[in-house]
């Protein structure tokens, strides 16, 4: 695995209402090898060369470990959001175990959004981490069809397996839910594809679905998109042409019902789906220095 020199590891998010409440952005590493043929990530707008090789940054926990010393709030550093944190070189480097077993050193927590089983490789880790502060796993399932999972997501578990990692998590008491996201128009936009990942979600055990209903096309994934999309549905790509032509978000033509359909489900499997209330619910105080010298 190659390398690449950086500064810094951590930034400050400002999107913490808007996405699971977090409080700092961290990617250990750049690139994925699971081939996903809808990824945001692979556009230009993250200035990732050759997106299927992974790499990651030198001294990474170096770095990262000054970081947090300096940090006076301790709040939920998000992993995952522009590639795996449990990609195939973690398995070998483990930079990412590294880097919690840091996070619980100084008290920090913790939002995973993954798609694979090696999460559950650092279940006793997470463990500990949550005796002190907030941690959320987000396993990303788009179809609960492990067939048109294996063409959509190469190289990945199957949604079958990822379910699975769900229930194992939360038989383990760490807060965990199912990212039905991205929804793509005329693929994964059923009725019945929405129900029955619910119906799974419920049966693992989820605390929580969340879905945006829809995907995000920019430059470069798009013509990528495309090609890999009409392998499986030859000529599709017109219709993605014909309604969407540019667009950036592409919402299913379906949206308003198909998201009144996942909430009912939702509700009536007894799983949150709304963005403030998962917040509320995972999230806890957790004093700060101030609050714990006044004690």
């Amino acid at each position: 695995m190659d390398y690449i020199k950086t500064r810094t590891i951590m930034t400050k998010s400002d999107q913490g209402k808007r996405w699971f409440g977090i409080d700092y952005h961290m990617n250990l590493y750049k690139g994925c090898s699971y081939g996903c043929i809808y990824c945001d990530s692979r556009s230009d707008a993250y200035h990732i060369d050759n997106f299927d090789k992974i790499t990651s940054k030198l001294k990474a926990l170096e770095i990262l470990e000054e970081e947090l010393a300096s940090k006076q709030y301790k709040g939920v550093i998000s992993f995952g959001t522009l590639s795996d944190p449990y990609n195939e070189e973690e398995e070998k480097h483990e930079i990412t175990k590294g880097a919690l077993e840091l996070i619980k050193k100084y008290g920090f927590g913790v939002s995973i959004d993954t798609k694979s089983d090696l999460v559950l490789r650092d279940i006793e880790l997470l463990k500990e981490i949550q005796e002190n502060n907030n941690v959320i796993i987000k396993i990303s399932i788009t179809t609960y069809n492990d067939e048109l999972a294996n063409f959509l997501e190469p190289n990945v578990i199957s949604s079958t397996k990822r379910f699975k990692v769900v229930e194992e998590l939360n038989k383990n008491g760490i807060y965990a839910g199912v990212l039905i996201t991205p929804v793509l128009p005329f693929v994964t936009d059923t009725e019945d594809n929405i129900k029955r990942c619910v119906e799974k979600s419920k049966m693992s055990g989820a605390k929580f679905i969340y879905t945006k209903m829809g995907m995000t096309l920019r430059k470069k994934v798009r013509e990528y998109y495309y090609e890999h999309i009409d392998k499986l549905y030859p000529g599709l790509s017109n219709d993605y042409q014909s309604v969407y032509e540019k667009n950036l978000v592409c919402n299913p033509l379906r949206y308003r019902d198909l998201l009144e359909v996942f909430i009912n489900e939702c509700n009536k499997n007894h799983i949150l789906c709304d963005m403030s209330e998962i917040i509320a619910d995972y999230k806890r105080e957790i004093p700060t220095r101030e609050q714990i010298s006044l004690f």
